[in-house]
This record gives C-alpha cells, structure tokens and sequence, in this order.
C-alpha cells in the first residue's frame, strides 16, 4: 500500500476529487493548509497598506491506494491539478506498512 501526500491549488480541488473518482479511488483526506515553495510568498495591497503574504493557501490531499494503482493516482492529480504556473503543488509517496477500519477490523487492503 501506498500513501501519497498531494498538495494542490485550492480552486483544483473538485476536479482532482472527480478525475480520481472516476480511476476508483473510493476516499481520501482533504485539509486546507498554508506553505511557501519556489513562489515563497508575494506582496499585496489592503486598504492602502502594502504587506507581505509568506503563506499560500493550499489544499493537501492524503489518500491510500494498493501499491499497484499509486502510479495511476500519481499522473491523475499531476495532470489534473496543473496549471502550467508556479506554486501548481507537489506529490509525495510514501510506504504503508498496515491499514486498520475501525468498524469492522478489516486490515491492509480489505480496509481501504
């Protein structure tokens, strides 16, 4: 199993959530985060006053898949979430050594 960490541009998020419903991915895990990577941040100007933005908004998706289908996921959120602009987000993926459902006791694959 594997968990990939994804972060992506905040207005990306209902179409990576529907291109990864559609290759069967059956959950995952959204929180909205805020970070700095090549763009580190920008200038903006509020009522009159001009500061400095060192976190962007971001949104971070975690999901776990078996082992064969990360790569799919992978090239699914990197062609869906890209713009073609800085600050388009990254993807990690990271081993799972054991899944646990809650309800049911279920482990590794039979609980995701």
């Amino acid at each position: 199993m594997k968990l990939i960490i994804a972060t992506i541009k905040p207005f990306k998020l209902e179409e990576v959530r529907e291109a990864l419903t559609l290759i069967g991915v059956r959950g995952m895990m959204v929180t909205e985060i805020k970070g700095f990577g090549s763009q580190s941040g920008h200038t903006e100007i509020y009522r009159g006053a001009e500061y400095a933005v060192n976190f962007v908004p971001k949104i971070k998706l975690e999901i776990v898949v078996s082992s064969g289908m990360a790569e799919t996921v992978v090239d699914t959120i990197r062609q869906t979430a890209c713009t073609d602009k800085i600050g388009d987000g990254k993807i990690f993926v990271l081993d799972v050594l054991q899944a646990v459902r809650v309800r049911t006791g279920e482990t590794d694959t039979d609980a995701l």
